[in-house]
């Protein structure tokens, strides 16, 4: 095999792992339109699959090309670096898909390794080559490789279901927020924006044909200390908690761009472009420009850094479209005719395959982009998305007729030598009318896409809530107040077409506001003060909630109703973060949309008895567990049909003393497989814990031979959802010599994951770690209402069990201390320890892990008890003990 058939055999085989990313993403559109974690897998299928890809391939190109000096391996090393980037690339792709946390890790090492030895190579070569003019654009690509590997460890950290949740809720979040802000600017100002910063400076002078300038060199070497900098200031503003500082060090990095811009521009205002790839590498530089400074300004005019991650996320499809697409087919289209060669023929036929329709391609593309910034439904973006999807996608159709017609026209290789870029000739430039006709047929397109969206969807081109519909004339005025975590009134109902004004007062003693779903915003409203908010002409529902950290989950929610108007569906934005492994489910009510933690229970509420009862006397203890499908209250106003034993979820609490004997009859009147699994018994689970269908039933006899609060479960699979929807329970067993206390309560945590109102959990949240409500004993919140009671002096014992099925607990009493500790068998704490004094503020438990703790209250009042993990708490994982004198 001749060299330059191997030569054109690789860039074939390696020009075809772009197209492949680029099919699956169009796949992820089709299988996940209207999932949250579409758009994630999109933007990531697109940026880590294609064009990291195309960059790994490319900069290796341009590298070996600069510096005259081949990178160690050849192209042999250069494959098995691809296979591995793919393989990762591809476990991060899967492990976020299906909420397997460890594929991610493997994927994301495997990306994070592959950058290593990218940059090393590149190290490598650039000391092994001779001086050469333009060889410090190397160094761009060694330190966006360096980049990439730390945005991949970020992205890691963010994917972790554990990385951010413990402590206080406020700082998990804005510890979340901070990772993705710093992962977004890493990977796309670092690892793309510093690849494409190194290439275009000489990049498009050759594709406009224009001369080099002179100072392209003294340009490009100060440049990279500026924008490394800049890149550094940014991850230093979002590790130190300050948007003030990332914002500056996206200026910084700005600055260094502005630099090779500036260049850029002269060569485009010399030779203007003619072909598809000179448009499309233009606007994505546009694209980059304006993402960048959009960057900025998001992050410094933010209120709080999940405002900011959140402006950040809107602007992430731009990045990803605009610029990371445009970029990179712009660049395959110049680059693939010079790669391939063949003769000038064969060059020239291929470049005008892919130049075929460009710039009607790239004014639909950025046309498009340009019109979804407007306030458009979410339907007719959707339209404009698939139009831009498809004139994008037009690019792999027009490769593969490309590399037919190179192989056509090839003409037998002399030297073997491929041409240089200069020697291909230029595609010719499409007459001025041509031009023109492909504008005009482009705004065309754009116009038949809005009529296609607003016919799909009449109210769709609103640029306000309600514009569409014929104004009244009359406007409609209400007076808000703000307080207690409340709108009041909280529903407003509105003529439609009528324009809305809201006098808003915020009457509490915190900040609050007020934002609605159409982007009307009051602003932040201090206490005690007033704002005037105009909604605008009402002619549709219209939701609102105050966006004050953790406020609307408590609650704080406002509703206009449109009287007169057709009822329509409101979705909430797509979110692109690593947080979203998974979706939540699309249709029906779902429950966890009517959770209010602030609410009161019904009049006919009664809280479940946590008083424990004495140990019988009696050492066999026979009793019958019965499998019902119970549609159960878990909170005020939302109910699931839970999975329980005897009709309750936690099932009933067994106890005994150690060598007891616990004979259990398990009858199944589900309405699918259920088991047992009794972890106070040791003993071979291949019987008794077996799966038993619907009308059967089984003897589950046990030992207890050791002493704690042990959990037993359904272990049928998948286990995760068995448990979560109800089906566990606790076996007390006392260990020997067990003080003699005045009350016993027993408090089981658990977890629900909200499916629809009155339906089973959601499997997809179980699976990704997602729960709505923490509970002690099965409902949230509920000894606030009910409070557990004891007396002054009363020593009070309080058996704790996390059941699970993921989430961990630190049981802490508010204002009390833990003179005994008896955990997991063994006591930390006995009263007050060795000396007398010591004492426990919280009892840490895993799920399936338990104990118990006494202390005794020294002064009447009311004393909450929560788990300490604080967003749990606040997810109903707390109650009250009141003590009276």
């Amino acid at each position: 095999m001749k060299p330059s058939l191997k030569r054109r055999l690789w860039h074939q085989i390696t020009g075809m792992l772009v197209p492949a990313w680029l099919v699956l993403g169009i796949v992820s559109v089709v299988l996940y339109r209207g999932s949250s974690f579409g758009p994630w897998l999109m933007v990531h299928l697109l940026l880590l699959g294609a064009l990291t890809t195309a960059i790994l391939v490319w900069s290796q190109h341009f590298a070996d090309s600069l510096l005259k000096n081949t990178a160690p391996g050849g192209r042999y090393w250069l494959g098995v670096r691809l296979t591995v980037h793919t393989v990762g690339a591809a476990m991060v792709m899967i492990g976020m898909t299906g909420a397997w946390w460890y594929a991610v890790l493997a994927g994301g090492i495997l990306v994070g390794i592959n950058a290593l030895v990218h940059a090393t190579i590149l190290v490598q070569q650039l000391r092994g080559a001779l001086p050469a003019r333009f060889s410090p654009l190397v160094r761009y690509y060694i330190a966006a490789a360096g980049c990439l590997v730390v945005g991949v460890t970020l992205g890691i950290l963010m994917a972790h279901p554990g990385s951010t949740t413990a402590g206080d809720a406020t700082a998990a979040a804005d510890s979340y927020e901070r990772l993705y802000i710093a992962h977004i600017g890493l990977n796309l100002l670092g690892w793309v924006g510093l690849t494409v910063i190194g290439t275009v400076a000489l990049l498009l002078p050759t594709v406009l044909h224009s001369r080099v300038l002179s100072t392209t060199t003294a340009a490009a070497r100060p440049t990279l200390p500026i924008l490394l900098a800049g890149l550094v200031v940014l991850g230093s503003g979002s590790y130190a908690d300050s948007r003030i500082i990332t914002a500056a060090g996206v200026v910084i990095y700005l600055v260094g761009f502005a630099r090779v811009l500036r260049e850029l521009v002269e060569h485009v205002r010399r030779s203007p472009a003619v072909s598809y790839a000179g448009w499309s590498i233009t606007a994505a530089l546009a694209w980059f420009a304006l993402c960048a400074v959009g960057f900025s300004a998001v992050v410094v005019t933010a209120a709080s850094w999940s405002d900011a991650a959140a402006g950040l996320e809107a602007l992430v499809p731009y990045f990803a479209v605009g610029f990371g697409g445009q970029i990179m087919i712009g660049a395959l289209s110049f680059l693939i005719p010079v790669v391939l060669g063949g003769g000038p023929r064969a060059s020239k036929a291929t470049a005008r395959e892919l130049d075929r329709a460009g710039l009607f391609r790239v004014a639909v593309v950025n046309g498009a982009l340009v019109l979804t910034l407007l306030p458009l439904s979410d339907l007719v973006t959707d339209v404009l998305g698939a139009v831009i999807l498809a004139t994008l996608a037009f690019f792999i159709v027009l490769m593969v007729r490309a590399l037919r017609i190179n192989r056509k026209n090839r003409t037998p290789p002399g030297s073997g030598l491929p041409p240089l870029a200069h020697d291909v000739a230029a595609v010719p430039a499409p007459p001025p009318r041509s031009r023109l006709s492909m504008v005009v047929a482009a705004a065309a397109a754009l116009a038949l896409t809005l009529a296609i969206g607003v016919a799909l969807d009449p109210s769709g081109v609103s640029l306000a809530s309600g514009s569409g519909s014929k104004a009244t004339g009359h406007t409609t005025t209400v007076d808000v107040t703000m307080a207690d975590t409340r709108f009041s009134p909280d529903t407003i109902d509105v003529p439609v077409g009528d324009t809305l004004v809201i006098t808003l007062t915020n009457t509490d003693g915190m900040l609050h506001d007020l934002v609605f779903n159409s982007g009307v915003e009051s602003g932040s409203v201090e206490p005690k003060a007033t704002t005037t908010v105009e909604v605008g002409v009402i002619d549709a529902d219209l939701d609102g909630w105050c966006s004050i950290g953790g406020h609307r989950l408590l609650g704080m929610l406002l509703t206009v109703n449109a009287v007169g108007a057709e009822s329509a569906d409101s979705d909430d934005s797509s979110q692109l973060r690593h947080g979203a492994m998974g979706s939540d489910p699309s249709e029906g009510t779902l429950a966890a949309d009517d959770i209010d933690v602030m609410a009161e229970p019904g009049s006919d509420f009664v809280a479940r008895d946590a008083r424990l009862a004495p140990t019988a006397p009696v050492t066999v203890h026979t009793s019958t567990m019965t499998v019902r499908n119970t549609e159960t209250e878990v909170a005020p106003g939302v109910t699931q049909m839970l999975w329980t034993y005897n009709g309750t979820a936690p099932g009933p609490v067994l106890r005994g003393r150690v060598n007891d004997v616990f004979e259990i009859t398990f009858v199944n009147e589900g309405t699918i497989g259920h088991s047992l699994d009794f972890h106070a018994g040791s003993l071979a689970p291949d019987k008794p814990m077996q799966t038993i269908d619907p009308g059967e039933e089984l003897t589950y006899r046990f030992t207890a031979t050791r002493s704690g609060v042990w959990l037993y479960h359904c272990s049928t699979m998948p286990m995760s959802v068995h448990l979560a929807n109800g089906m566990f329970g606790a076996v007390i067993i006392d260990p020997p010599g067990m003080s003699v206390v005045d009350q016993e309560y027993v408090l089981i945590q658990s977890e629900f994951y909200l499916g629809h109102q009155g339906e089973e959990g959601d499997a997809i949240k179980v699976a990704t770690q997602r729960p709505d409500l923490l509970t002690f004993n099965g409902y949230a919140n509920q000894y606030v209402t009910a409070p557990l009671t004891a007396t002054v002096g009363e020593t009070v014992r309080i058996w704790v069990l996390d059941a699970g099925p993921n989430e961990s607990s630190s049981f802490h009493v508010v204002g009390g201390q833990f003179d005994t500790v008896f955990s997991e068998g063994e006591y930390l704490l006995r009263d007050g320890g060795s000396t007398g004094t010591g004492g426990a503020q919280a009892l840490a438990m895993m799920p399936a892990q338990g104990g118990f703790v006494e202390l005794t209250f020294d002064e009447a009042g009311t004393y909450p008890f929560v788990s300490h993990v604080m967003s749990d708490a606040e997810k109903g994982a707390r109650g009250l003990f009141l003590v009276t004198g």
